[in-house]
C-alpha cells in the first residue's frame, strides 16, 4: 500500500513526497513514473488516483470558495483509505461551509490529522503577493503591525509525513508555526539586512487590498484573503505552537534562516 500525495509537486506535497518512500503523486500533469493523474475539477480521475493506496495528505481544490461537496466525493470514493491527513490553515475556523466545513469530513476517516499550519514562509520567495512586493520594494497587505508565526513549508511537510507514517495515528489538529511571531516590516527588515536592498512594508485598506487582489484572483477569493489580513491586524495568528519539535523532535526554522538559505540557493542556481 502506498500514499497518495495529492498536489505532491506543490510547495508543501513536493516537500512532503521525498519523505514517502511509497509516495505516488497526484498532479494534473504527470511527468514521472510516480505520479499519477488527479484534477480536483475532473472527478473521473479520483479512482485511478486512489487505486492501490491507503493513506491520502489531502490538499483541497486551490481557490475554492465551497470545496466541501468536492472534497466530501473523493472520501465517499475513498473508503479503503484508512488514514488521512489534511492540510488546512490556522487562519481558517471550523464552519459549516467553505474551507471551514473540511476537517469535519476527514475526522470521519478511521485515522485522520487536521494540519493548520501559520503563512508559509514560501509566500516571499515564490508567485504570492508578498514575493513580488519583496522584488519590488515594498510589501503591501492589509495587515497593519498585526503578527504571523510564519513557518517553513518544510517543517510542515516533517510534521504531515510523521502524521502518515506513525504506528499510532495522531487523531488531532497540530497548529503549526514558526519559532517567532513577526510582523510584516519585522519580515521586511530580515530581508533588509541579507541582501543589503531596503524592502519595506505598506500597510492599505482591507477594501484596497481586495482590488489588488481582484486584478489577479476572483474577487470572492480576493476578498476572503484580504479578508485574512484583516485578521492578523486583530492578532488572530500572533502566536506561536511548539507543534513542529514535539512532532518531528527538531525545532522549526526560523524566517532569517530561511531567507538565508533561499539566497544561498538562488545565487549558486
Amino acid at each position: 500500500m502506498s500514499t497518495l500525495v495529492i498536489g505532491g509537486t506543490g510547495t508543501t506535497g513536493g516537500l512532503l513526497a521525498p519523505l514517502l518512500p511509497d509516495a505516488r503523486v497526484g498532479t494534473r500533469k504527470p511527468r514521472q513514473d510516480d505520479h499519477v493523474r488527479f484534477d480536483w475539477d475532473d472527478p473521473s480521475t479520483f479512482d485511478g488516483a486512489l487505486d492501490g493506496v491507503d493513506r491520502v495528505y489531502l490538499i483541497p481544490p486551490i481557490g475554492a470558495v465551497e470545496p466541501a461537496p468536492v472534497v466530501e466525493s473523493f472520501l465517499a470514493r475513498a473508503r479503503h483509505v484508512r488514514r488521512v491527513v489534511l492540510l488546512s490553515s490556522s487562519a481558517v475556523p471550523e464552519t459549516a461551509t467553505g474551507i471551514g466545513a473540511l476537517p469535519a469530513l476527514v475526522r470521519a476517516v478511521p485515522e485522520w490529522a487536521v494540519l493548520r499550519p501559520s503563512w508559509f514562509m514560501q509566500n516571499f520567495t515564490g508567485d504570492h503577493p508578498p514575493a513580488a512586493g519583496v522584488r519590488a520594494g515594498e510589501i503591501v497587505t492589509a495587515t497593519g503591525d498585526g503578527r504571523v508565526g510564519f513557518v517553513d513549508a518544510a517543517d510542515i511537510a516533517a510534521v504531515a509525513a510523521r502524521a502518515l507514517t506513525d504506528p499510532e495515528p495522531h487523531n488531532t489538529d497540530h497548529v503549526i508555526t514558526g519559532p517567532e511571531a513577526l510582523g510584516y516590516a519585522e519580515v521586511a527588515a530580515i530581508i533588509t539586512d541579507l541582501t543589503g536592498r531596503v524592502v519595506r512594508h505598506r500597510s492599505v485598506s482591507t477594501a484596497e487590498m481586495t482590488d489588488r487582489l481582484a486584478a489577479e484572483l476572483p474577487r470572492e477569493y480576493a476578498a476572503l484573503l484580504a479578508g485574512l489580513d484583516e485578521d492578523i491586524r486583530g492578532g488572530a495568528e500572533d502566536r506561536v505552537t511548539t507543534t513542529v519539535q514535539d512532532v518531528t523532535g527538531r525545532p522549526a526554522r526560523s524566517f532569517r534562516d530561511f531567507y538565508r538559505d533561499f539566497l544561498s540557493r538562488t545565487s549558486t542556481a
